[in-house]
């Protein structure tokens, strides 16, 4: 029954897609994030849906009327260069002929990553694709909450096989990622139980993350909830709150779960630390003797044994930083620590330039959501192999795409830009006008820039 729906529902949206590529976007995340034909027992698990999917966007992306532009942005043009970058890798790499399904893998994320730059052009489709990764990524948060709450925390929660969330880390950290998404989804909604809907969501989303096991995902709790306290303007309600919940949630799982946590405390006796520590030295090492990197396979027994301080403890990165490392090199770990900055930046330049203004209090909220979401994944992500997940592709082309409708509506009201100068001091100038700077604030006029791709 599950295989058939989820064929109707792919094969009755093919019309939609060729009249309109974002529908075939909204499709292809659904598709690529929650992977609902894995949940079927048919011949749905194995069927190309993603691919069909992906070729009539494509083919409605040359036949469509509407406008088709790349936003020039730092953001864009840095990620032009990483996905170049990592095809030079890919030219020049230790094992040619172990790195192509990989690599198409690779390819076929960023091309469609390129196509939702191009179509996320309106507030409601920036809404809509959040809509989309929260439903995908929900799903089994609420899913496996019930579950270790049934289970009494005993068992673990695993995401969806064969997929990037598939491991018990990878969906812990796809579901922290998702809370702060939620709670951006919540303050949009009017009826009162929707609202209340969400919270119960996002609880049982944080109960599924702890039923994970995962020690990576604590981390990466930690660091989003220190970061949303400082950001908060109720961080006394934020510090009750965090009372209130979080003792009963840790007093809630069995021992077990507390012996696996307080292994962060005394790693250096732990197997699997030392096997990724090992691992990271395998990769450091790599990229110092080798500028390009290894190219995308590297968990290769004769790289172990060159470069690893043990060549018997051969294990995968499990480290979105020392991933690229060793695929990449030096440059490549460059380029994608820039790219994390300026979606970074690109992220407070929203919050900043919305403050205190009722028409864009939309934007000012998600983007600090999807900011602590980012936090999550680059903290959670320091220990696992997930650099070409595409949830955070997604996040940073909705940046991109808020902050092009932020400066165009500031642009065409008369507004005013705040931007911070290298010395961190703050100046202000206001579109289509000078006027005289203070000490506090700065008038920039930037307008946007655009690629087109075909023509229009």
């Amino acid at each position: 029954m599950r295989d058939i729906l989820v064929t109707l529902i792919v094969f009755s949206s093919l019309p939609f897609i060729l009249k309109r590529p974002f529908v075939g976007i909204l499709m292809w995340v659904w598709i690529s994030v929650m992977n609902p034909h894995t949940q079927g027992w048919g011949f749905a698990t194995t069927f190309p849906f993603a691919a069909i999917i992906g070729g009539v966007t494509l083919v409605s992306l040359f036949f469509t009327r509407e406008s088709k532009k790349l936003p020039l942005t730092p953001v864009t043009l840095v990620l032009i260069f990483f996905v170049f970058w990592m095809n030079v890798t890919t030219v020049f790499a230790l094992y040619p002929d172990a790195v192509y399904l990989q690599w198409n893998k690779v390819m076929k994320i960023m091309l469609m990553t390129f196509v939702t730059f191009m179509f996320l052009k309106t507030k409601e489709h920036v809404q809509l694709l959040i809509w989309v990764i929260v439903i995908s990524l929900g799903y089994y948060g609420v899913k496996g909450g019930i579950f270790t709450i049934r289970s009494g925390g005993v068992d673990t929660v695993w995401g969806p096989e064969g997929t990037f969330i598939g491991g018990n880390n990878e969906i812990a950290l796809a579901l922290i990622m998702t809370i702060p998404l939620m709670h951006y989804l919540q303050t949009t909604v009017q009826k009162s139980w929707a609202r209340h809907a969400f919270t119960v969501a996002m609880l049982l989303c944080a109960v599924a993350a702890l039923g994970s096991y995962s020690r990576g995902a604590l981390l990466a709790i930690a660091a989003m909830g220190v970061f949303l306290w400082f950001k908060s303007q109720h961080k006394l309600g934020l510090s009750l709150l965090g009372i209130m919940a979080i003792p009963p949630l840790l007093a809630f799982m069995p021992e077990e779960w507390t012996q696996r946590m307080d292994t962060i405390n005394t790693y250096e006796e732990d197997e699997s630390v030392q096997g990724r520590f090992n691992a990271w030295w395998m990769a450091f090492n790599l990229a110092k003797d080798r500028p390009l990197g290894g190219g995308f396979e590297v968990t290769m027994p004769e790289l172990f044994y060159r470069y690893a301080p043990n060549p018997l403890d051969i294990h995968a990165a499990h480290s979105i930083y020392f991933q690229v490392l060793g695929e990449h090199g030096f440059v490549g770990l460059g380029l994608y620590l820039l790219l994390g900055l300026l979606t970074w930046r690109t992220g407070s330049w929203i919050v900043r330039n919305t403050a205190k203004r009722d028409a864009y209090k939309w934007a000012h909220s998600l983007a600090t959501m999807i900011q602590v979401s980012l936090i999550g994944f680059y903290v959670g992500g320091a220990f696992l192999s997930l650099l070409y997940f595409d949830v955070p592709y997604y996040l940073m082309a909705a940046m991109v795409a808020m902050r092009v409708l932020v400066e165009k509506g500031l642009k065409e009201k008369g507004g005013s830009v705040v931007e911070k100068t290298a010395g961190q001091s703050v100046r202000s100038r206001e579109f289509g006008q000078m006027v005289p700077s203070n000490s506090q604030s700065v008038v920039q006029n930037s307008s946007s820039k655009s690629m087109s791709i075909g023509k229009s």
